[in-house]
């Protein structure tokens, strides 16, 4: 029997690249599963048609990560995607986007709407997942390789951000541990994606970082998701684990 049989997980941006890949991952292993997007509802609703496909529920819920609105956009999705499965298990926040430019070029707009989509929204949906989630939670956050290393310019404000997600994961272990819900963070490093496509004109340079020298693809981030959501995450929280091909090595 699949790992996951009877459990339903919320992975927001989960409408293409990794955030799909994590999606599929989870339904195979059993899982209902329900995806955030904010554009491409098409692409969204492609993705649930294959989450159907392998016999589990899909759900697709338009939710801006940036809405400021109190409740946020990410908070309301939480709490719709538990009451259209009755229940939650899984929290993923991996939506997310990849500001980069000159530090000195950086406006406070961009601040704003990094930290908003990186931080905010993951806190908020923590705490409304938090709610919902019972023994055997998880919470699973996706940051980046460049939490740990930055090993070239134009990329402080992307870094502060996902530097973020490991406070918020290790506050969130010792807050929902006593409850039996596990808190982790996977940080990913060069990833074959729309974002970051293997073949862009940088891939050939970014490949020079990992120590197995390529990409990785977004399922080699998904299984360590599904791990970390299944029986095998059961000791496994307040951790921050690397996917990352050596990159940060």
């Amino acid at each position: 029997m699949p790992e996951l049989t009877g459990r339903a997980a919320l992975v927001t941006g989960g409408g293409r690249g990794i955030g799909a890949a994590i999606a599929l991952r989870l339904a195979r292993e059993g899982a209902d599963v329900a995806i955030t997007y904010v554009r491409a509802a098409d692409r969204a609703r492609e993705v649930v048609a294959r989450i159907e496909a392998e016999g589990r529920r899909g759900l697709a819920i338009a939710a801006d990560a940036a809405d400021a609105a109190d409740p946020p956009a990410v908070a309301a999705a939480v709490d719709r995607a538990a009451e259209a499965f009755g229940r939650l298990d899984v929290l993923v926040n991996n939506a997310g986007i990849a500001p980069y430019g000159p530090l000195e070029e950086v406006s406070a707009e961009q601040v704003d709407r990094t930290l908003a989509i990186h931080v905010r929204a993951a806190f908020a949906a923590a705490q409304a997942a938090a709610r919902h989630l019972g023994p055997g939670g998880r919470i699973i956050s996706i940051g980046s390789s460049m939490a740990e290393r930055v090993p070239y310019p134009g990329w402080t404000l992307y870094a502060t951000s996902k530097a973020a997600l490991v406070g918020l994961t290790k506050g969130l272990a010792r807050d929902l541990g006593p409850r039996g819900i596990t808190a982790n963070v996977v940080h990913p490093g060069s990833t074959d994606t729309e974002m970051n496509p293997a073949d862009s004109p940088d891939a050939e340079f970014e490949r020079g970082f990992s120590a197995l020298g390529r990409y990785g693809r977004p399922e080699e981030i998904a299984a360590m998701v599904a791990h970390l959501a299944g029986p095998g995450g059961d000791y496994v929280t307040g951790a921050s684990i690397a996917v990352d091909g050596g990159y940060a090595a």
